[in-house]
């Protein structure tokens, strides 16, 4: 159906792109980076909010066998400065969400070329209507191997440590493949599905825009959450497929619209981060809809279980605490730390198998599956009698703020950087409205101003210079000293226990 609408957007204006026109436009892309010289292999950074051009220039980038890098446009300077240079990306595709963040992190590398879409481009960039304008000759030829890189995907792993997860082809058409034979189908071609989740992370790049793709449903981009006005679109273009972070429905819960807002709608699927089971029966009050949830990550390209086609108790709820099945083609192991398996029902960690696996981390492959195809999540779990899976806990110290990964570490370290601060500590809380908040512990320096409100404000405003708006600590909290382990380590399971139970006396 080349003539089908394949995507809409809703920015100054309304604008939707059939089919046809999307292959056009991914081929020119191709074409115009094949004209500058690059090559199957070499990398392309997209630093894009969900529009139109976010896909036709990701299809292009993998049409023409290069490799593409996502990042989040709202990071700062120094963390988009950072994957750039290490993903070593030629050219740059950016929109006015990320241009100046961009511009800044590339002042001094005339090796990247700039090409700037929504704004104006500065002397040495490139409008992206011109970039595609000036595509010339045949699309390249690139070679057809299911094994070769398409993405890198900045994710913690199980160190905690950033580094760029390799997707390849077979990774992400493998995923696709295995949600697509869930039965009942989370996805048909007669889908209109909502394009909200960012299309820098893996959940909106491959779950939703992968899967419509797949199956021919049309994906309406959206870039950023304003509760009722969302709704109202939803209602407007009749959308029926919901793929959702779990602060939406909490912004949405309890609405007296929500069930006629949402009349059109068949589906909805809850991921990126745990959802509260109290809040997904609020929802599902309030809405008259079932939360389909999932589980995955960004090494698994990312759906890894999901409750969407799992059997139902007699009230049609999902069983209590559990994020389903493994998708079809994908194995699960719980493991101890001997290495043997759990007996059924014992929390462990959990590993998986299957085609939809990365293939280790950016550049040399480390750390990725071991010879027989497993991985190690660094979650951990378990599976009752019928195979379904439930999460207890996390093995790596990785907090989720609103589906997004914030590495401890490296909060810890701008805030070290700031005068009077002698040790740090950071942890990650439950929260209602983002899934979990980054909480800091501050021990002062010996000569530090014995003024905490000083101190505080201090690190505020250094962490609002230094780190995306989710990566800031919702709170910190001056105090006199970390408990640690006994081999060294800081205790930050205590440290948690402490700030639920606002006790901010530490002895050390």
């Amino acid at each position: 159906m080349p003539e089908g609408v394949a995507l809409v957007e809703h920015r100054a204006a309304r604008r939707q792109l059939t089919w046809r026109e999307l292959d056009e436009a991914a081929d020119a892309v191709a074409r115009a980076l094949s004209a500058r010289g690059l090559v199957a292999g070499q990398r392309v950074a997209i630093v894009m909010a969900n529009r139109v051009d976010l896909p036709i220039a990701y299809y292009g980038i993998l049409r023409g066998g290069m490799v593409a890098v996502p990042i989040n446009p709202r990071s700062t300077t120094r963390e988009i400065g950072r994957m750039l240079a290490d993903s070593l990306a030629r050219v740059v595709l950016c929109d006015e969400a990320g241009v100046a963040q961009v511009r800044e992190a590339v002042t001094d590398d005339h090796r990247v070329h700039v090409v700037v879409d929504g704004a104006e481009p500065l002397e040495g960039e490139t409008s992206f209507e011109r970039f595609l304008a000036d595509a010339t000759g045949a699309a390249p030829a690139a070679p057809v191997d299911a094994e070769a890189l398409a993405v890198i995907l900045y994710t913690s792993g199980t160190s905690g440590k950033p580094r760029g997860a390799m997707l390849t082809h077979r990774a992400l058409i493998a995923n696709t493949e295995q949600i697509a034979r869930l039965d009942p189908p989370a996805m048909t071609a007669d889908d209109i599905c909502l394009g909200l989740l960012p299309m820098f992370h893996i959940y909106g790049l491959n779950c939703v825009l992968g899967q419509a793709v797949h199956q021919g449903a049309t994906v309406v981009l959206v870039d950023g959450f304003d509760p009722s006005g969302l709704l109202d679109l939803i209602a407007e273009e009749g959308v029926t497929n919901l793929p959702l972070a779990p602060p939406v429905i909490a912004a949405w819960a309890g609405r007296d619209d929500l069930r006629d807002k949402l009349a059109h709608v068949t589906t909805i699927l809850s991921g990126a981060s745990a959802l509260d089971a109290d809040l997904a029966e609020a929802f599902r009050e309030s809405s008259g809809h079932q939360i389909e949830q999932g589980y995955g990550l960004t090494e698994t390209s990312p759906v890894i279980a999901t409750t969407h086609g799992s059997p139902r108790d007699v009230d049609n709820h999902i069983k209590h605490g559990s994020v389903g099945r493994a998708l079809p083609g994908i194995e699960l192991r719980i493991v101890e730390a001997g290495g043997v398996d759990a007996a059924p029902g014992d929390p462990a960690e959990i590993w998986v198998r299957g085609d939809n696996l990365f293939s280790g981390y950016w550049p040399d492959g480390v750390d990725g599956p071991d010879a027989d195809g497993w991985y190690p999540t660094g979650d951990i779990g378990y599976l009752d009698d019928d195979g379904d899976l439930t999460l207890v806990d996390r093995l790596r110290e990785l907090v989720i703020v609103s589906g997004f990964n914030v590495y401890p570490f490296e909060v810890e370290d701008v805030i070290a950087e700031v005068a009077g601060v002698g040790q740090v500590a950071v942890v990650g809380l439950p929260d209602e409205e983002t899934g979990e908040a980054v909480v800091a512990f501050v021990v002062p320096a010996h000569d530090a101003p014995t003024d905490e409100a000083v101190l505080l404000e201090a690190v505020d405003a250094h962490c609002r210079t230094r780190l995306a708006r989710f990566k800031q600590p919702r709170r910190t909290i001056v105090v006199t000293g970390l408990p640690h382990s006994a081999t060294g380590k800081v205790a930050k399971g205590r440290l948690r226990a402490l700030a639920r139970s606002e006790t901010l006396g530490l002895d050390g």
